[in-house]
């Protein structure tokens, strides 16, 4: 059995380009990076960071580019491709990771938050959240249970 399996959470470096393939499906690259911390034999703190290629197809293509930008988070499922060409007369070599699935992380920098309530709706809220007893006495002999 032989399995081509990649999961990478890290943030964008540059936001998403969208293109169009001749057929018309759409296509979203973007490079991902991805933060390795360890501490050496002495004990010092380490950190490498490694850099990732992402290719997106179809609907997915069109919603990442739309909400994701550089800074932001993302997890990828997809599958490693190496694909060759040939540029002045070299040839040359990209492994990427053709994303079956993007999941957009946490929101930073405040975007997409509710603006702030009034006083006026906030004494509102308050009023409907408050749970009126009645006054008389609840005998325990009433209850059918």
């Amino acid at each position: 059995m032989y399995l081509n399996k990649v999961f990478i959470f890290g943030n964008l470096t540059r936001d998403p380009e969208l293109r169009s393939l001749p057929s018309g499906i759409q296509v979203a690259s973007f490079t991902i990076a991805t933060n390795r911390v360890w501490k050496n034999k002495s004990g010092e703190k380490q950190e490498s960071t490694e850099y990732h290629n992402v290719v997106v197809f179809g609907r997915q293509a069109e919603t990442s580019a739309q909400y994701l930008k550089k800074g932001s988070s993302a997890l990828i499922d997809g599958r490693l491709q190496t694909r060759s060409w040939e540029q002045d007369g070299q040839k040359k070599y990209r492994t990427e990771i053709i994303a079956d699935r993007v999941q957009f992380g946490p929101r930073t920098g405040g975007g997409g938050s509710a603006p702030p309530e009034s006083e006026e709706k906030t004494d509102v809220k308050k009023k409907e959240d408050v749970i009126e007893y009645p006054e008389e006495e609840i005998n325990p002999d009433d209850i059918p249970f």
